[in-house]
C-alpha cells in the first residue's frame, strides 16, 4: 500500500500539468512564425549557462557517503591502459573522457555510432558478426599494442545514426524511482501520448526493472549503466560482463589482442562508479523571471509536461538524500513513438522510433541536443520533434515570437 500511495503521490503533480495538454491553444500573433527561437538571450545556444550543482555531491551526505563519492570520483577520472584491460576496441580511455560537460558527470562532444540493416521484413539487425550496433572507433593499435585497428561502420548498414554523451547528474535519484510510478504515469497519459515502460531483466540485479538510462531507456539501474559502459566504451569486463566484444565481429581477434583474463575487472571499479554517480546531485535551476514564468504556463499549456513530467518521487533508500525525495527531472523516463525523430535502431522492446523522454535538468549547459547532437539551440530541438511531440511542436511553431522567447526562457532556467 506503500507502494501504491507512492505512486499517487508522484503522479498527482503530472495531472496537474498534463490536464491542459489536450485543450485549444489560442491563436496567437504571428501564427506559424519559425524565426527567432529565443535570439538574443545569453544562454540561447547550448553549453553557455551555468549549471548550480554540476558535478557536485548531493547536499547533507554523512563522512561515508562523502567519502565514497570521492574515491569514486578519482576512479572515474582515471585515464585507463591496456595493462588494466584497455580495449582491443573502445571509444575512450576513461569515464570523464566523454562526460566531461559542464563538469565531470555531465554529457560531452563526442558522438558515438550504432548501426545496423532493417531488413524488407521491417525487423531490426544489429549486425554482431560485424560488430554491432555499437562501433568503437578505437583500437590498441593506436597504442603500438597488437595493431588492431579501430573499427568501421560497414558498407551494407543501411541504419546508421549518432548517439550523444548523456549527463549523469542526478542519476541516483531517478534509479530511485519506483516502477510503479513511471506505470501509473503511463496510465495517466492521454492515448495520443501515452508513453510505454520499457520492461528488461536487469543484468546487475537479475530483477524484472522498467530501464530509464540511454536514449532507448535500455539500461534500468545505475549499476548495470556502469558495467555496460565499461565494457562497451573501454572494453573493460566485469563480473556482470564478462565476454569481450569481438573487434568487428572477429572473435579469433581476442586470442591475440586480449591477454589478460576475463574479468578484467574484479567488480570493484563498477561499485565506485556507481557510487559517484548514484550520489551526484541533480542540476539546481535558476529563479525564474517574470518571462520565464509565462514560458513555463506555455509549455504547460502546449503539452511539453505531458512527455517532460516535471515531477517525480522516489522511494526507500539507505542513503537519506535519496530517500523518499522529490525530484524535478522533466521527464517521464518512458519510450515514446517519435516518428521521424527515432534514430533507426533497435535496442529491446524500443524499435526505431521508439526514444526516450530526454530529462530537461540543466538542459541549457548541453552542448548539443538530442540524440545525435543535430540541434544547438533549444528552438532547434523543439522544431524537430514528430511523431507523438508533433502536436506541441506545432503548437510552439504557432505561438507569438514573444511566447516562443518566454517559453525558452523557462527552459534556459531549469
Amino acid at each position: 500500500m506503500r507502494t501504491k500511495n507512492l505512486a499517487i503521490l508522484a503522479v498527482t503533480p503530472f495531472l496537474s500539468w498534463a490536464c491542459a495538454t489536450e485543450g485549444a491553444v489560442e491563436e496567437r500573433d504571428e501564427p506559424g512564425a519559425i524565426s527567432d527561437d529565443g535570439e538574443g538571450s545569453p544562454y540561447d545556444r547550448g553549453g553557455t549557462a551555468p549549471c548550480a550543482n554540476c558535478g557536485e555531491p548531493l547536499a547533507g551526505l554523512d563522512e561515508e557517503h562523502l567519502a565514497a563519492f570521492e574515491v569514486g570520483l578519482e576512479d572515474f577520472s582515471e585515464e585507463e591502459e591496456v595493462e588494466d584491460g584497455l580495449g582491443p576496441v573502445f571509444n575512450e580511455i576513461g569515464c570523464a573522457s566523454c562526460h566531461d560537460t559542464p563538469a565531470t558527470g555531465g554529457s560531452g562532444t563526442t558522438l558515438e555510432t550504432r548501426f545496423g540493416i532493417v531488413g524488407d521484413d521491417g525487423v531490426f539487425d544489429a549486425m554482431p558478426y560485424a560488430g554491432g550496433s555499437l562501433r568503437q572507433d578505437h583500437g590498441i593499435g593506436e597504442l603500438g599494442t597488437c595493431g588492431l585497428a579501430a573499427e568501421i561502420t560497414p558498407v551494407d548498414a543501411t541504419v546508421v545514426a549518432g548517439r550523444r554523451t548523456t549527463p549523469l547528474f542526478g542519476l541516483g535519484l531517478v534509479d530511485a524511482v519506483p516502477d510503479i510510478v513511471l506505470q501509473f504515469i503511463a496510465a495517466a497519459q492521454p492515448a495520443s501520448i501515452r508513453g510505454v515502460p520499457h520492461w528488461l531483466t536487469d543484468i546487475a540485479s537479475g530483477q524484472r526493472r522498467i530501464g530509464r538510462f540511454g536514449w532507448k531507456a535500455q539500461v534500468a539501474t545505475v549499476r548495470t549503466f556502469s558495467g555496460d559502459a565499461y565494457l562497451n566504451e573501454m572494453g573493460i569486463t566485469s563480473p556482470d560482463f564478462p565476454v569481450e566484444n569481438c573487434p568487428q565481429g572477429d572473435c579469433d581477434r581476442l586470442v591475440d589482442c586480449d591477454a589478460l583474463p576475463d574479468p578484467e575487472d574484479d567488480g570493484e571499479s563498477i561499485t565506485k562508479f556507481t557510487d559517484f554517480m548514484s550520489l551526484l546531485a541533480a542540476p539546481e535551476p535558476r529563479p525564474l523571471t517574470a518571462t520565464a514564468r509565462r514560458g513555463e504556463r506555455l509549455f504547460r499549456d502546449i503539452g511539453c509536461a505531458g512527455c517532460h513530467v516535471p515531477t517525480l518521487v522516489t522511494g526507500s533508500s539507505p542513503v537519506p538524500q535519496l530517500d523518499h525525495v522529490t525530484l524535478h527531472p522533466f521527464s517521464d523516463f518512458l519510450l515514446h513513438d517519435m516518428g521521424a525523430l527515432g534514430d533507426g535502431i533497435t535496442q529491446g522492446l524500443a524499435t526505431g522510433r521508439l526514444m526516450r523522454t530526454a530529462p530537461l535538468w540543466g538542459v541549457s549547459a548541453q552542448p548539443f541536443l538530442l540524440h545525435d547532437g543535430r540541434a544547438t539551440t533549444l528552438g532547434e530541438a523543439i522544431r524537430a520533434h514528430a511523431g507523438q511531440g508533433q502536436r506541441s511542436r506545432d503548437r510552439f511553431v504557432q505561438l507569438s515570437r514573444s511566447d516562443r522567447q518566454a517559453l525558452i526562457a523557462f527552459l534556459q532556467s531549469l
